[in-house]
């Protein structure tokens, strides 16, 4: 059993995007519902939190400074000076931004699902510096996590209730030939978000499924992770080394949460992480 520490004790809604500034040596976490983006610094301790003007879905480092964000309706950057603009607004009535993920040439791959979670009414888009944005997959429900491999040649991807992760060949020209790493049993609960690690190794948050499990590149179980928080939302590796895998949880829709749950939590020197892209833009 790996043991987990608490990194910052909160209530939040609906915790998510956990992903490492290595600007400012800081762990970027949301509350989307909760509209909040907070940092933590975990050789200091120091915190901060800043209201979102919408339900905000993922927060990622700019190569120039401050945070592109996938907000409800849209995405839009965070200047250093704490200016906001939208970068691509295409508002849809019953639907909001979820996770997203920079890809090796720095473009935002941005999920999106419905608040009713209605099949098929989510989508994943590719936002580029300048505000060009194509539909990569419709029909998706619940856009959920994506990462690359170490090579930059293979795409990991979620809609979370298929159970499944996905895997894309990957390249300059888009992602091709999908088909299912793995496939959550039933009862363990439903993938959410993930990371991938120096080794290739993708590692998954399980929604109402209390862990985060690891799978190599072949799809074979070899780490599971159990946490006290049913619903585990995102993990991601941060800390200066990149060797702490910092772990998400959530309290929506729990009659009696764990006191836990809506905490940032963290496993020290769970593994190695990869240095991860700035948004171009």
């Amino acid at each position: 059993m790996t043991a987990y520490e608490v990194a910052v004790a909160a209530e939040a809604t609906l915790g998510e995007g956990p992903t490492w500034d290595p600007a400012t040596g800081s762990l970027l976490w949301l509350d989307i519902l909760g509209m909040r983006l907070h940092t933590y610094d975990p050789v200091t301790g120091r915190r901060t939190v800043r209201t979102t003007p919408q339900h905000i879905g993922a927060a990622k480092p700019r190569a120039g400074g401050g945070l592109v964000l996938n907000l409800r309706d849209g995405v839009g950057l965070l200047d250093p000076d704490g200016s906001f603009r939208w970068l691509h607004h295409e508002p849809v009535p019953g639907r909001r931004g979820n996770d997203a993920a920079v890809a090796p040439d720095g473009s935002l791959w941005a999920g999106t699902m419905r608040y009713d979670e209605g099949v098929g009414g989510g989508t994943l888009s590719r936002v580029t510096g300048d505000g060009t944005a194509r539909t990569v997959l419709a029909d998706v429900t619940v856009s959920n996590g994506t990462g690359w491999s170490p090579d930059g040649r293979l795409m990991y991807y979620v809609d979370t209730p298929t159970r499944r992760v996905d895997v894309f060949d990957y390249d300059a020209e888009g992602i091709r030939d999908r088909r299912p790493l793995v496939e959550i049993e039933e009862g363990a609960g439903y993938p959410d978000g993930l990371t991938v690690d120096a080794d290739g190794c993708v590692w998954v948050a399980l929604w109402d499924g209390g862990a985060v499990r690891r799978y190599t590149p072949d799809g074979t179980l070899d780490r599971v992770i159990s946490l006290p928080t049913p619903r585990t939302t995102a993990c991601a590796f941060g800390g200066p080394a990149l060797t702490d895998l910092y772990i998400t949880t959530a309290r929506t829709g729990l009659d009696a949460p764990h006191p836990l749950s809506g905490s940032l939590l963290v496993v020290p020197n769970a593994g190695k992480g990869l240095p991860q892209p700035a948004f171009a833009g």
